[in-house]
């Protein structure tokens, strides 16, 4: 597997927490150093306090190898013409290592927090991912703009707002994904998916590559080089003492997400829609103090890899080796010593293959 990151590095305690406090843009280019020097293949980074295509020029501009990417952005309340320029210039600016994560958000923040009208997710987001591709290719290759769809018609580009070629043209489309059609969508258009943290091993494998393979096949398209990255449930620390807190905070998380319809289908497949259901009505009740009492240790294993520092590396790859070639995980960086533990972490997991998952990907 690959080892990513995603910012803030040194802000997020291990175990996946909330940062603690607010991501420093002036810190980026250092952190992104830090990464490339101690072995990481890529840096990602969400949309969620700070806008993700600024964060991501400031690491490409500090850095010389380091791949980036979103983790995601979110797709609909940009244009995709927008969006085609945004990922145009990263990709300028870091010489070909960019690659552009999209996500969908959920309904209520479609409609409440960007004031736009819903419309099924699954469409929309093929629709958007072909425009954007549409907008690239008129800019390289001179091809008529010519974009008609149920969302949006695009046929207007004059050479002042049109940037040209570039040297690496070929910029992958990474979807976030949990349900089977979404999934699909990307076997159709995308060159990866991104599993909710709640997709276990088994869910991707049975649920969500079958529907990308199916996608791909309707597209026509090959799965070669397609990308499974995922961000796990984790729970690490330096020792069992200190795990503890940790294994707290992910049965809270867990809970949280049980209690989310979007995700309902990882937990159904696990046998659990049972637990989904108690958990979204007191989750309508607010009684959130509640909810992580009924995240049993059978549960949380299932979704939670949990070691400390020395043994965290091998169980992850034990757990995600054959269904993900990009792994998301960090340890907070306060010394020479975590320094050089990072460095070891990196090293233990990228000598897992990716070509393992990759094989599972084509169903081979």
């Amino acid at each position: 597997m690959l080892l990513e990151t995603l910012l803030p590095l040194g802000k997020v305690d291990p175990g996946l927490r909330a940062p603690e406090t607010p991501l420093d843009l002036h810190a980026v280019g250092a952190d992104a150093q830090l990464l490339e020097d101690i072995g990481y293949h890529g840096l990602v980074v969400e949309e969620t306090k700070d806008d993700p295509f600024v964060i991501m020029a400031l690491a490409a501009q500090a850095t010389q190898r380091l791949k980036l990417g979103t983790s995601v952005a979110i797709a609909f309340p940009r244009s995709p013409t927008v969006t085609a320029l945004s990922a145009w210039t990263i990709q300028k600016l870091s010489r070909g290592r960019f690659t552009l994560g999209l996500g969908t958000q959920v309904k209520a923040h479609i409609e409440r927090r960007y004031g736009m009208a819903w419309s099924p997710a699954g469409p929309w987001m093929r629709e958007y991912v072909r425009a954007v591709r549409a907008v690239w290719d008129c800019w390289q290759n001179g091809t008529p703009l010519d974009v008609r769809g149920q969302h949006y018609t695009i046929n207007l580009m004059v050479p002042l707002f049109n940037p040209g070629p570039i040297e690496h043209p070929a910029i992958p489309i990474h979807i976030a994904a949990v349900n089977a059609l979404m999934c699909q969508v990307a076997g159709e258009v995308g060159d990866g998916i991104r599993p909710h943290p709640v997709c276990t091993p088994s869910y991707i494998d049975e649920v969500m590559l079958p529907a990308v393979r199916a996608g791909a096949a309707k597209a026509g398209r090959s799965l070669d080089g397609f990308s499974v990255c995922m961000k796990p449930l984790v729970a690490t620390a330096e020792t069992e003492a200190e795990l503890v807190p940790k294994i707290r905070d992910t049965r809270a998380r867990i809970a949280f997400y049980a209690s989310t319809p979007q995700y309902r289908a990882a937990f159904e497949h696990a046998g659990l829609a049972d637990l989904a259901d108690r958990l979204k009505l007191l989750s309508r009740a607010q009684r959130w103090e509640e909810m992580p009492q009924h995240i049993g240790d059978d549960v949380l294993h299932r979704f939670v890899t949990i070691g400390t520092w020395d043994q965290i590396a091998r169980k992850l790859c034990e757990r995600f080796g054959h269904v993900v070639t990009h792994c998301e995980f960090s340890i907070a960086v306060k010394s020479a010593a975590d320094r050089e533990r990072l460095r070891a972490l990196a090293s233990e997991i990228q000598a897992e293959s990716p070509d393992r998952a990759r094989r599972t990907i084509l169903g081979t």
